[in-house]
C-alpha cells in the first residue's frame, strides 16, 4: 500500500507488484503491463494453473490450498473467469489504483483477494497471465491453520458486500429477486419439514406432508442457480481506465503504516 502510495504521487502511469520470493520472474513484467497498455485491461495477475504440465512443481499441499482458495475469492470477488486469487505477481493502471479505498485494503495474506473484490466494486476488468512460478528449497512462513479463519471470514464478509452492492444498493434487478425469493423458499421448506419431523418423529409423513417441504426447496434451490448464473455472466468485461478521471472526486483517505513485517 505505501509503495501504490508514493508510485501514486510520482504520477505512475502503471503499478507493478512481484513479490520477493524469488518465484515470480521478473523478465515477464512485458506480459502483465501489455494489455493495460493496449486498452484491454485494468488490473492484470499471475495464474500458475494454466498450463497443467507446469503444475507437477507445484508442492500437492499448496496446489490443493490454491484452488479451494480460488473457488472462494469467485464467490466473493465475483471474477468467476479468475483463478489463483493469491497471486503476488500484480499490475493495476494508476487511474484504477487512485480510485481504490486504499486505507481499507487487507494488509496481510488477504491483500490479493481483497483487492479483487475492491476492483469489483468498480467494475474493473481483470485479466489472467498465464506464468510459471519458480519453487526451490525456501521455508514457507504461511500456516494454513493459522490463516485459514482469516480468508474464510474475510470472503464472507467480501461475498456479503458484493451482492448487496451491486444487487440491491446499486441496481434491483430480476437477480435480486431471484435471490431473495431463492433463499425464502428454501428457508420455508426447509423449516417446514423440520417441525413436521421433530413434533411427529413416529408418524410417517402423508406425500402431501413431504410435498410441501420439498417443492419450495426445489423451486428455491432453482432460483438461487439462476441469480448465480446472472451473477457469473456480469462479469467485468470492459476497461474502465480510459473512462476514469486522472483524480478521485474523493480524495483518498491518509494511510496508516503498522511498520508490521509481511512473513
Amino acid at each position: 500500500m505505501a509503495g501504490y502510495e508514493a508510485a501514486l504521487k510520482e504520477g505512475a502511469d502503471i503499478l507493478v507488484k512481484i513479490d520477493g520470493d524469488g518465484q515470480m520472474p521478473p523478465e515477464l513484467l512485458d506480459r502483465f503491463i501489455a494489455p493495460i497498455l493496449d486498452g484491454a485491461a485494468d488490473y492484470t495477475k499471475g495464474n500458475r494453473f494454466y498450463d497443467l504440465a507446469n503444475l507437477r512443481s507445484m508442492p500437492p499441499l499448496r496446489l490443493f490450498g490454491n484452488a479451494v482458495l480460488s473457488l472462494m475469492s469467485k464467490f466473493s470477488s465475483g471474477y468467476w473467469d479468475v483463478f489463483d486469487p493469491t497471486n503476488g505477481y500484480t499490475a493495476i493502471h494508476s487511474r484504477v489504483a487512485a480510485h481504490l479505498p486504499l486505507s481499507r485494503i487487507s494488509r496481510r495474506y488477504f491483500f490479493e483477494s481483497d483487492m479483487l473484490f475492491r476492483l469489483n466494486t468498480l467494475r474493473a476488468m481483470v485479466v489472467d497471465i498465464p506464468m510459471t512460478a519458480r519453487y526451490s528449497d525456501e521455508v514457507s512462513h504461511l500456516k494454513v491453520s493459522r490463516i485459514f479463519g482469516e480468508f474464510l471470514l474475510g470472503h464472507a464478509r467480501n461475498f456479503a458486500k458484493r451482492i448487496f452492492y451491486n444487487y440491491f444498493l446499486r441496481d434491483l434487478s430480476a437477480a435480486s429477486l431471484q435471490l431473495v425469493l431463492g433463499i425464502f423458499l428454501m428457508t420455508a421448506g426447509t423449516t417446514f419439514g423440520l417441525l413436521k419431523w421433530f413434533f411427529n418423529p413416529a408418524n410417517p409423513a402423508t406425500a402431501g406432508t413431504v410435498m410441501l417441504a420439498a417443492l419450495p426447496i426445489m423451486l428455491g434451490l432453482q432460483l438461487v442457480l439462476a441469480f448465480l448464473m446472472w451473477d457469473m455472466q456480469s462479469v467485468p468485461r470492459i476497461p474502465i481506465h480510459s473512462r476514469l478521471p486522472d483524480e478521485p472526486d474523493v480524495a483518498v483517505a491518509p494511510l496508516h503504516i503498522s511498520g508490521e513485517p509481511r512473513e
